[in-house]
């Protein structure tokens, strides 16, 4: 039995993306937009993303990351680095990542090579996150198979006596990673399915920029 989603249909029509509007460098359109979606209250974590890997079996894989700080170098996201993905990252660096804000209608794709972050930098962004998740940093074994849920709850209990009233400090094997993007794709939805896609492409220093056919 099929189930058919042919009904679901979506009228875009709220913006439109034309190359007089739009600035040189892919950074600057990525932060008005973020800003905007942020100031309209769209969405609750307008830094949501998606996180696609190329996995050691050979599988592509995306799953859903927070970004936590930006410039107009790269994107950077901090995770365990023994986890799958960090595994997956260690093989290849090449990574995409993706943005979707339905209610704006907008949608951006970077391609670029994952690196870590310096050490300083992951240890002073684990000491500005809430207590309960830097203990939940050393109780995950992240991507591990475990026996239950019971199981991690007894190991983070046991690290809470173990910590109580201890800064905590990272763990070695925690940290971040910044993407370098090489390519930028921005999506604007359109009436008729006709969509804006403008898309930038990383030569020596500078970006060019064209349009592709949605």
């Amino acid at each position: 039995m099929k189930n058919k989603l042919h009904d679901y249909r979506r009228l875009y029509q709220k913006h439109e993306l034309l190359e007089e509007g739009i600035p040189n460098n892919p950074f600057e359109l990525f932060e008005v937009w973020l800003k905007e979606i942020e100031a309209n209250r769209e969405v609750e974590e307008v830094n949501t993303m998606n996180l696609s890997t190329i996995g050691l079996d050979g599988f592509p894989k995306t799953r859903v990351v927070l970004l936590k700080e930006y410039d107009r170098e790269g994107f950077v996201f901090y995770t365990n680095y023994e986890s799958e993905k960090g595994k997956a990252i260690e093989r290849n660096p090449k990574v995409c990542l993706s943005f979707f804000w339905p209610g704006s209608e907008r949608q951006v794709m970077v391609k670029g090579l994952a690196q870590k972050t310096t050490d300083e930098e992951s240890q002073a962004y684990f000491q500005t996150r809430p207590r309960g998740s830097q203990l939940g940093a050393w109780a995950s074994q992240q991507s591990s198979v475990i026996p239950s849920r019971s199981y991690l709850q007894e190991k983070l209990e046991l690290l809470e006596q173990e910590f109580s009233g201890k800064e905590i400090p990272k763990p070695v094997y925690w940290g971040g990673y910044k993407v370098i993007p090489s390519e930028f794709e921005f999506w604007q939805g359109r009436p008729n399915r006709l969509h804006d896609r403008i898309y930038f492409s990383k030569e020596d220093t500078t970006w060019k920029m064209d349009r592709l056919a949605p």
